[in-house]
């Protein structure tokens, strides 16, 4: 699949979801938050993507949607996009992108003209681009309200022949659970179309769907919550001769989210967990050197110190901050979650709480006209306020499964709250 000019051997760069200037959840309240280098990071990853292209002296560029977090405050959001955009031109280096659902052409109320070197594709119809010295067919569609709900890949023309074809798409592949399914797909569906690479965007978490013809998700550039945890960026891609030969993350962010699972079976006093808990954490924050870290502390096991844990939790998140605070200040905090267990709960509960409790969790996971009705319910309510209930700690409920799920998590809940009863100070 080598075109008309020869070249046998490039390079390029698919990224999606930079959600530029993507507002902080819940953290503005949050003294000791790192608000500074949460706030820039989006804009910051950006800067890694484009001395990277120019430091590598990558061929071009695609975008599969989602540059924007939605509308612009004003216009400094889409001057700083412009401002990377022209830095990549300086370089000669094109880019080609889709509008996602968080700034589809419904949505993005103020515009400005784009330097020469970038293309944005039509959101009515797709359309093909072709980097005639390479042998490059680019061919996509952006969105042009929010809520594309069609499959657009269907309507994609056929490959160029002789051209290595790759398709721009902003979707939910069919398997993505728990993710709004905009411009829905099947993985047959692209593989049928013959291209030779998908670049999608949407999904935040990166994947590799299929390989020859490689079908990927690259993840978003940068984590902004306790949601997007590890290492984000972009996915670098070499063909030689018509045929991807490398496909690799390449890492932009700069600041990531973990989650630290720190299990404390057994344990009996808190000195004892402060130190698992310093372990745990030290470890973590070698794993990730040079990066800070915004860190979810979780604490798991069955103790006998289960009750008191919970009932001084204030003590518990404190020197788990001060453990961080001895680390280095590059670690933050998030949230500390006490998800231990009391050693043979039952034992100690009341019997006849303890009774009731089981057999109205058992009712209601055996009743499926009412977990039916809760799932409608909960759906309508949650497209009446999509636009506004978007937290990281968000729960939404698409399927029975799901509430069974939180079934499970209110009867741990429960039988906790039942258990430190006695054991409060």
């Amino acid at each position: 699949m080598i075109g008309t000019g020869g070249v046998h051997l490039f390079t390029f760069v698919h990224c999606a979801d930079l959600h530029l200037d993507s507002p902080l959840h819940g953290l503005s309240g949050r003294a000791d938050a790192p608000i500074d280098q949460l706030r820039s990071a989006t804009r910051r990853a950006l800067e890694n993507l484009v001395d990277f292209c120019v430091r590598e002296s990558v061929h071009f560029v695609v975008i599969a949607g989602d540059v924007y977090d939605g509308d612009w405050k004003d216009y400094h959001t889409g001057l700083f996009f412009r401002k990377c955009m022209a830095r990549l031109g300086e370089a000669g280096i094109p880019v080609f992108f889709i509008r996602g659902n968080h700034d589809a052409a419904s949505i993005i109320t103020r515009e400005l003209r784009l330097p020469d070197n970038v293309f944005e594709f039509s959101v009515s119809e797709p359309e093909t681009q072709r980097l005639e010295d390479i042998g490059v067919a680019i061919h996509g569609q952006g969105f042009a309200t929010r809520d594309v709900r069609e499959n657009l890949a269907i309507s994609y023309p056929d490959p160029v022949p002789g051209y290595f074809n790759i398709g721009l798409l902003h979707t939910a592949v069919q398997g993505q659970a728990g993710h709004d399914p905009y411009a829905p797909c099947r993985i047959d569906d692209l593989w049928d179309k013959g291209y030779d690479y998908w670049a999608l965007g949407h999904i935040h978490m990166r994947q590799i769907l299929h390989e020859y013809p490689h079908i990927v998700y690259p993840g978003n550039l940068q984590g902004r919550h306790i949601r997007e945890t590890g290492a984000k960026g972009c996915t670098v891609v070499r063909v030689d001769g018509g045929r991807v030969v490398e496909v690799r993350q390449q890492p932009l962010d700069v600041l990531r989210w973990e989650v630290c699972e720190i299990a404390i079976d057994g344990v009996t006093d808190l000195h004892e967990v402060v130190d698992r808990t310093a372990s745990s954490l030290a470890k973590l924050a070698h794993a990730h050197q040079g990066y800070p870290l915004a860190v979810r502390a979780v604490l798991t096991g069955e103790t006998e110190i289960h009750g008191a844990l919970l009932g001084d939790e204030d003590r518990v998140y404190a020197e788990v901050i001060g453990i961080a605070q001895d680390i280095g200040s590059h670690i933050w905090i998030e949230q500390v979650c006490i998800e231990t267990r009391p050693v043979a709960a039952e034992q100690r509960l009341d019997q006849a709480a303890s009774d009731w409790l089981v057999s109205a969790l058992q009712a209601a996971r055996g009743d499926v006209d009412l977990l039916d009705q809760f799932v409608r319910d909960m759906q309508s309510t949650q497209e009446r306020h999509r636009y506004f209930d978007r937290g990281a700690d968000t729960s939404y409920i698409r399927s029975r499964d799901d509430v069974l799920r939180l079934l499970d998590e209110a009867e741990a809940m429960l039988y906790a709250q039942l258990a430190r009863g006695g054991d409060r100070r």
